[in-house]
């Protein structure tokens, strides 16, 4: 590891510890020229598969697009920020599990819409409404029919 305040390549480590998950590894260092501190942090590099688009186009799996999602459908929603960051890891959690190369986009978007509506039903219309591209008003209402129902079932 390069020290960030003289460059010398080599450093003795003096704490390790875990994160809560356990992914993450946090060591203290001290370089052994200048003898200054500093944190590293090891992380396990995931390997996420591909995402078939709707044309069969493949794109590299991008976190950054889900949130994106969900932050418009959470607009002006009491959805914290930790909340939608944890609905994509667990999105991401799943997709490591399945072990697939490539994986369709439609997969995904139904992951986002079932952890959506656990956590907020407007949220999950609005992100099933852009998702689902409802041709007419009767297709919306019959979504928003069915969460009713289901929600009176319970």
């Amino acid at each position: 590891m390069k020290c960030p305040f003289c460059g010398h390549i080599e450093d003795k480590v003096i704490d390790s510890r875990q994160s809560k998950d356990g992914d993450i590894i946090r060591r203290r260092r001290e370089c052994l020229k200048c003898e200054e501190r500093f944190t590293s942090y090891e992380k396990i590099e995931n390997i996420l598969p591909h995402v078939i688009k709707k044309d069969n186009r493949r794109e590299p799996f991008e976190r950054e697009k889900i949130l994106q999602g969900l932050e418009r459908a959470c607009e002006k929603r009491p959805i914290s920020v930790e909340a939608r960051e944890a609905l994509v890891t667990k999105i991401e959690k799943s997709l490591l599990a399945a072990g697939e190369k490539e994986i369709p986009s439609a997969l995904i978007g139904e992951q986002v819409m079932k952890g959506l509506k656990e956590v907020d039903e407007v949220a999950y219309v609005r992100f099933a409404s852009v998702y689902r591209q409802f041709k007419d008003i009767k297709e919306f209402m019959q979504e928003i029919k069915d969460i009713v129902y289901n929600r009176n079932k319970i």
